[in-house]
């Protein structure tokens, strides 16, 4: 026997599942633009002082210093961009996860090894909101308002019209 509570318990929760889902696409909207707007800069900043980045690499023994050094400020400022218009988010996503963890064992190895022992040291090291922003993007993909998204729904109308074979070619 359902009570009257009963019925309003469920919709209530129902509601705010609703709600929050229509929020998901806000929320990782905002995600990008934000921290896509973070790595633009921090990009831009290394690539304008790319000897002294390349000589910060070499210090931290990070093997081919100036390759990598241009490979993570290409990163960080095309990366950026991309990121806030939401193209090949997961891609870029896997890829900075990767930078960031580097940046951690190399340049903030005290913060990185005290995960457990020293969460705070861990939260406060500089790598920290870049890798939760970038681990948001892997899990939970650009949201709606991308052009990932925009990008798949159009693929997935072609195929549906049948314009596209299941092998990806045009039919």
């Amino acid at each position: 026997m359902n009570k009257p509570s009963d019925n309003i318990a469920v919709k209530a929760y129902k509601l705010l599942v609703g709600t929050t889902n229509s929020l998901q696409s806000v929320f990782l909207l905002a995600v990008r633009l934000y921290w896509g707007w973070q790595f633009v800069q921090t990009g831009w900043g290394k690539l304008h002082r790319m000897p002294d980045v390349i000589q910060f690499f070499a210090s931290l023994g990070i093997p081919a210093p100036a390759a990598n050094a241009w490979f993570v400020s290409l990163l960080e400022f095309v990366g950026g961009m991309l990121l806030a218009v939401g193209l090949g988010s997961r891609l870029l996503a896997l890829l900075s996860v990767g930078d960031m963890l580097v940046a951690y064992i190399t340049a903030d190895r005290e913060a990185f090894l005290g995960f457990f022992s020293h969460p705070d040291k861990f939260a406060a090291a500089a790598p920290f909101v870049f890798l939760v922003a970038w681990l948001i993007i892997l899990i939970f993909g650009p949201g709606k308002i991308s052009i990932d998204a925009l990008l798949a729904r159009r693929f997935r109308d072609r195929e549906s019209a049948g314009t596209i074979s299941p092998a990806g070619r045009a039919a």
